[in-house]
C-alpha cells in the first residue's frame, strides 16, 4: 500500500494465498520469479520481505527450525540489476541501511503507539533516506493486539486488535495479515526514494 500511495502500480508475489490483498496478486514462489531474466523488462524495482521466522526473537522461546530465505532471495535481487529494497527483523543478515519505527510517523491510537522495528537493507545504500530517531512515549504495540476489539491495556502494552489495526494504518487486514506486515508509512517513505532514483537514472 505504501508503495502504491507514492506512484507505483504494485504486483504482489507469494506462495500463499493473500486473499485480502488490494492490488495484483500472483500466487506463485517468489524465488522462482526473481529467477526470471523477463522481471527487468516488466518491473522498475523490487521490494523483498523474505520470512522473518528464522531471525525473530520467537525462534529462541519456540525453538523451532525455520530456513534463511533471506540470502538466496538477495542474491537473486543482485541478479535482476534493477533497484531493490530487503525488509526484514532486527538481528537478521543484512546491512541496517535504514531502521524504522512507527514512532518515527506518529503512529498511535487510543493511547498506544506503534514500536515495531523493521531493518531494509537498499541495493545502493545511498537511496536509503534520512529520518529522525525514534521516540518512545506510549505504552506500545508489538504484536496483533488482544483478542478483544477493546484496548485491553497491560503491562506488556498490547490492546485491541482493531486499536492495532488503526494505529497501523491497515484496516484491510484481518490479525494475522496485520501481525506480519509493516505499516504503508514505511514503504510510502521508500517508494519515494525510490522513485527518485529511478528518474535521476533514467535522466542520466
Amino acid at each position: 500500500m505504501g508503495y502504491a500511495r507514492a506512484g507505483f502500480e504494485v504486483v504482489g508475489v507469494d506462495i500463499k494465498p493473500q486473499p485480502h490483498y488490494p492490488f495484483e496478486f500472483v500466487h506463485d514462489d517468489a524465488l522462482t520469479w526473481l529467477d526470471d531474466p523477463w522481471l527487468r523488462e516488466k518491473f522498475n524495482a523490487i521490494h523483498a520481505s523474505p520470512p522473518c521466522q528464522a531471525f525473530t526473537f520467537a525462534k529462541v522461546f519456540q525453538g523451532n527450525e525455520h530456513p534463511d530465505l533471506l540470502t538466496p532471495t538477495r542474491e537473486l535481487l543482485e541478479q535482476t540489476g534493477l533497484p531493490w529494497v530487503i525488509e526484514n527483523v532486527p538481528g537478521a543478515p543484512m546491512r541496517k541501511d535504514l531502521i524504522l519505527c512507527g514512532t518515527q510517523f506518529g503512529l498511535e491510537a487510543d493511547g498506544f503507539e506503534v514500536r515495531r522495528h523493521r531493518w531494509f537493507e537498499f541495493s545502493d545504500p545511498q537511496m536509503a533516506p534520512l529520518v529522525p530517531p525514534c521516540w518512545h512515549r506510549l505504552p506500545p504495540i508489538y504484536g496483533s493486539g488482544h483478542s478483544q476489539d477493546k484496548p485491553h491495556k497491560t503491562k506488556y502494552g498490547f490492546c485491541g486488535a482493531a486499536t492495532c489495526k488503526k494505529a497501523m494504518d491497515v484496516e484491510w487486514m484481518n490479525r494475522g495479515e496485520q501481525q506480519e506486515a509493516i505499516p504503508p508509512a514505511y514503504t510510502e517513505l521508500i517508494g519515494h526514494q525510490l522513485l527518485q532514483h529511478i528518474r535521476a537514472e533514467a535522466v542520466a
